[in-house]
């Protein structure tokens, strides 16, 4: 005699499994003006805090170095596209004037490099601010349509007069309690754990 097992009225996939908790960003702790939140960032730092940004309303120099914001590498990458393009336009023209469509125009040289200078610069100048804006994209990971931090409530005032500390929960050091108490102790207007 065989037993029949019962089919399973709800098939996995359509919306009948256990819904999963959604993942921790990190901490938003909001301030009043830029010096209090300079203050906090020192503070976070020295706390031992790595994985953290700030969010003002205005250019706020002293923020980014209170972060230890390492030197940019967009020089670099301007540089070697501008090199890459000043030889590619150099070699081209070389190309063209000696091999590809020869004249020998006034019994000038195959090689007249002055005469290639604006085209070699004009080269320089494109590549150099395409690396640039390539390069700015692919280090800021854009374009990414979302940020977690859109998810807060009081973020949206970051472009006008609030100030912002974000602590992401990739930090080594984060603890979702201990990293709630630590930002209170900084006497911010409100904290908020943001979701992704």
């Amino acid at each position: 005699m065989s037993i029949a097992t019962p089919i399973p009225t709800t098939a996995p996939g359509h919306g009948h499994e256990a819904e999963e908790e959604p993942k921790p960003y990190g901490f938003l702790a909001e301030f009043a003006d830029s010096d209090t939140l300079v203050a906090a960032t020192l503070k976070a730092r020295a706390a031992g805090y790595s994985r953290m940004d700030t969010h003002t309303p205005y250019p706020v120099g002293e923020s980014a170095d209170a972060i230890g914001f390492p030197k940019s590498e967009m020089g670099v990458v301007m540089f070697i596209g501008g090199l890459t393009g000043a030889c590619g336009g150099f070699l081209m023209q070389y190309w063209d004037n000696a091999y590809g469509y020869s004249l020998n125009i006034g019994g000038r040289p195959y090689l007249s490099w002055p005469s290639f200078i604006p085209i070699t610069f004009e080269m320089m100048i494109l590549t150099a601010s395409l690396s640039g804006l390539f390069g700015l994209m692919a280090l800021c990971g854009l374009p990414r349509l979302h940020h977690p931090l859109f998810n807060s409530k009081t973020f949206h005032r970051a472009t006008r007069d609030r100030f912002f500390l974000s602590i992401e929960a990739d930090d080594p050091k984060y603890d979702s309690e201990a990293t709630k108490v630590f930002l209170a102790t900084l006497a911010p207007l409100s904290i908020e754990e943001v979701f992704e």
